[in-house]
């Protein structure tokens, strides 16, 4: 049976047919839109919230997003073990939902970035870094006005001390807390991340170093199925 992962449409999602093609194309795996008036997840094997603007950021990035109705599913389908990954917007989700801490504010110097920007990969213990090196080196695009994280001390020592950190900007480019690019859960079945590896997976586009992490992540799911219930 193919893996099967369910891309989470919002009002004002955009990348979600970069999620598709990528998970298609380095992983092998099929994948669904889920819309987020979804109260089921049953079938899938991983679930990716991608980019965009739910709901056009009105309040703030995710504000209105981790009420819609697909975000309980997900929070029990994360509870249950499957792996989650929010890109982007989706990490802004993921964070306003409490499925991982801080919170993503404006850029440092309030500027709109769409750039390359080279990564670090700080931690293998997530589902979308099982599979790279810790220290390996990424290029990756990004495309943010609030990616700028923050947590307090306490939780920073926690991430750092748990191994939760799991990719830092090699130059951090929108003054994000100790250059933190993705974080995970305790479990690492949860990662947020700012860069969209999606966008460096085909080599018509010059750039396949996100190739890694979103084969990373459905190998993580292929090798998890049979071990979750399906049901949520």
């Amino acid at each position: 049976m193919t893996t099967r992962i369910g891309v989470v449409v919002f009002p004002g999602s955009n990348c979600e047919h970069d999620v598709v093609r990528a998970v298609q194309l380095v992983g092998g795996a099929d994948a669904e839109l889920v819309f987020h008036d979804r109260r089921q997840l049953s079938g899938v094997d991983a679930v990716v919230l991608p980019g965009g603007f739910a709901h056009g950021d009105y309040l703030r990035p995710g504000a209105l997003a981790r009420f819609s109705p697909v975000m309980e599913a997900v929070a029990k389908f994360a509870a249950e073990g499957g792996p989650v990954v929010g890109i982007c917007n989706g990490f802004q989700v993921l964070t306003e939902a409490g499925l991982l801490p801080g919170a993503l504010q404006k850029n440092a110097g309030l500027r709109f970035l769409c750039t390359v920007v080279p990564v670090t990969v700080v931690s293998d213990r997530s589902v979308l870094t099982a599979h790279l090196t810790p220290g390996e080196r990424l290029s990756l695009p990004i495309n943010h006005f609030e990616g700028n994280y923050t947590c307090d001390d306490g939780t920073l020592d926690m991430l750092r001390s748990a191994g939760r950190i799991v990719l830092r900007y090699a130059d951090n480019p929108n003054g994000s807390v100790d250059d933190i690019a993705g974080v995970c859960n305790d479990a690492g079945n949860v990662v947020g991340l700012m860069p969209h590896p999606e966008r460096a997976c085909d080599e018509l586009l010059g750039n396949t170093d996100g190739a890694g992490l979103i084969g990373s992540l459905v190998a993580s799911a292929t090798s998890g199925r049979g071990a979750l219930s399906r049901s949520s």
